[in-house]
């Protein structure tokens, strides 16, 4: 199979230098405010955005360490194939995160509720709708008895 390469279209603003300290999802970076920066070329791909309230931001984990196909999760003392986590170490360093957008301004998206790192490189940006993106019969598998955990969780450096 041919590579597959993907530029960024934005730079990812947030208060998180490192990934110590760094919320673990979302629901921990609750309220927590941030910026999109999306590169000038393409800002005329933003219009209409302005209508949701959350959105989709798919990223490059710049900072992640080597792959790696079992992760032992901040969550968990087992290890776990790392497909079934979350761990930023993977195969292909991509990141998924739906947080509040608050705000269009020009080139620049103010959100909220974020769990990324200053300087991440943006891969692309999709609207969040509840309609296309819920699921029914709901399994969290291993994480089942610790997604109550995840409130304020904050990572622990153990991927850096």
């Amino acid at each position: 199979m041919n590579k597959i390469f993907y530029r960024p279209i934005g730079i990812i603003h947030s208060p998180f230098e490192e990934p110590a300290g760094t919320p673990i999802q979302p629901a921990s970076g609750k309220d927590i405010e941030g910026s999109v920066e999306v590169f000038s070329e393409f800002e005329e791909g933003l219009q209409d955005l302005s209508g949701f309230s959350h959105i989709i931001l798919l990223y490059h984990l710049h900072l992640s360490g080597e792959a790696t196909l079992k992760v032992k999760p901040f969550l968990d003392h087992e290890l776990r194939g790392v497909f079934s986590t979350r761990a930023p170490s993977r195969p292909n360093a991509i990141g998924l995160s739906v947080v509040r957008l608050l705000a269009v301004e020009g080139r620049y998206l103010q959100v909220a509720d974020l769990d990324i790192i200053d300087g991440t490189p943006l891969l692309d940006i999709k609207p969040f709708v509840p309609h296309f993106d819920r699921a029914e019969d709901i399994r969290t598998g291993w994480l089942e008895s610790k997604t109550g955990k995840v409130h304020g969780a904050k990572d622990d450096g153990r991927f850096s």
